[in-house]
């Protein structure tokens, strides 16, 4: 009878081993409906491979999760992939915490790399090497009633192209009451760095020196230019006529509100937001289209750089996590997790095939907006200025940036100080930045 219980607990435990699943964990920055939406892409994942197990977490803002990183590495307990903004990309690779995504894809001859967008390979390839694989990849874009223009005596098929047509479509859609005062403006964007970044790109400038960082780390901020000049003295024009709402910094939830009421007729917000727009102006009666970014009329042709975020396989956990982490990435990068991504959400698909199958289920032809993001950033030229910038000193920079924009708005700062200021504030932090790395 001892003899039995004993080939019984063997063979209990020879069983239990060999249906032991391979726990992963995957923190994201994504928060609203989008929770439930990359939950249900895990499930998806873990039920075509029942031997790992996937526990997905929310960890608060991108920022939020990338205090949240470091911290669990400093305690000995690292997540095994994290989805940081784009804008971490430096100090994750200079931090050395991360596997670069090229040392996986060259050990695994299934996965294609020229599947995804050069377009979004060109920010996340640092120095020849891909360091994290692209996902919830966005551009800025420009939102606006068609209703609203229609009553204000605008051509709703016509938005405006120019600094100098936003202007005018923005005066003729501020309205006041009989006491003077406004009941609608024409346009806002939330209080973000970003917009300015994306400004620069628009007109073929650099944000820092050494070809934005890819070719050199960077010394230089090169902010007090004229393309800076001439999208800071807009925003404070607009701002001084009333004609935008100002929201509070990175305040992405206020601007998008003020739309939705048509406080305002315009919208400079993420692609990450055509979902949500889309069925906000349903639910509040009024017609809506996206347009690409407006440029200075006599600016030389550039293009936006994506934003969003990507996913970083973190070093230090097993070997066998590490194998589950990489099945996994690969999983997000699917075509079919990348449409459905896409459609809920408004982040644009990674790769090529992913387009292309929208277009010929006329996908596009039904939402025509969720096109619009894709052309802009294809109809981008490509070199180090639209590729973006890569500097590790990128949060402080964009806070640099806000807390000065804040006082211009404020009556504190010109346009022409706030450059200075900011030029001159992020010149110091790359110095101190570099000494340390």
């Amino acid at each position: 009878m001892k003899k039995f219980f004993v080939i019984l607990l063997i063979v209990s435990l020879l069983v239990t081993l060999g249906t032991a699943k391979t726990k992963i964990q995957f923190w994201h920055a994504m928060s609203g409906w989008r929770i439930e939406l990359l939950q249900n892409m895990a499930n998806d994942f873990m039920e075509q491979n029942p031997d790992i197990e996937v526990e997905v977490q929310y960890t608060g803002s991108y920022q939020d999760t990338l205090n949240k990183l470091i911290a669990a590495i400093k305690a000995g307990t690292p997540p095994n992939v994290v989805q940081v903004f784009e804008v971490g990309t430096q100090s994750i690779i200079d931090g050395g915490i991360a596997v670069p995504m090229q040392d996986m894809i060259d050990k695994d001859p299934s996965f294609d790399i020229a599947a995804l967008l050069p377009q979004v390979l060109n920010y996340y390839v640092v120095n020849g090497k891909l360091y994290s694989m692209p996902f919830n990849s966005s551009n800025a874009i420009m939102f606006y009633n068609k209703t609203m223009f229609e009553e204000a005596g605008l051509d709703p098929t016509k938005p405006p192209a120019t600094y100098e047509e936003l202007m005018e479509a923005c005066k003729a859609l501020t309205k006041k009451d009989a006491n003077g005062n406004i009941i609608k403006s024409g346009i806002t964007w939330n209080l973000h760095s970003w917009f300015f970044e994306q400004m620069l790109a628009l007109q073929d400038a650099p944000l820092v020196n050494n070809n934005n960082g890819r070719t050199a780390p960077p010394t230089k901020a090169l902010l007090n230019n004229e393309a800076g000049l001439k999208f800071v003295k807009l925003w404070k024009e607009l701002s001084d006529n009333d004609y935008m709402v100002n929201t509070k910094k990175e305040d992405w939830t206020g601007a998008r509100k003020l739309f939705l009421s048509q406080s305002v007729g315009m919208l400079i917000t993420s692609t990450s937001d055509v979902s949500a727009i889309m069925d906000g102006a349903k639910e509040n009666g009024f017609d809506v289209s996206a347009a690409f970014l407006p440029t200075p009329a006599d600016s030389p042709q550039g293009g936006i750089v994506i934003g969003g975020g990507s996913l970083w396989m973190i070093d230090g956990n097993p070997d066998d996590e590490m194998e589950a982490t990489w099945e996994f990435v690969k999983f997000m990068s699917e075509t079919k997790q990348q449409i459905a991504w896409h459609k809920g959400t408004g982040y644009f698909p990674v790769r090529k095939d992913a387009i292309t199958q929208l277009l010929n289920e006329g996908y596009y032809s039904e939402y025509p907006d969720h096109m619009v993001a894709i052309l802009q950033l294809l109809f981008s030229k490509q070199n180090y200025n639209t590729n973006g910038a890569i500097m590790g000193i990128f949060p402080e920079f964009r806070n640099t940036f806000e807390d000065n924009i804040e006082k211009m708005l404020n009556g504190r700062m010109t346009p022409e100080q706030v450059l200075e200021n900011t030029e001159e504030t992020a010149t110091e932090l790359l110095e101190e930045y570099n000494e340390l790395y």
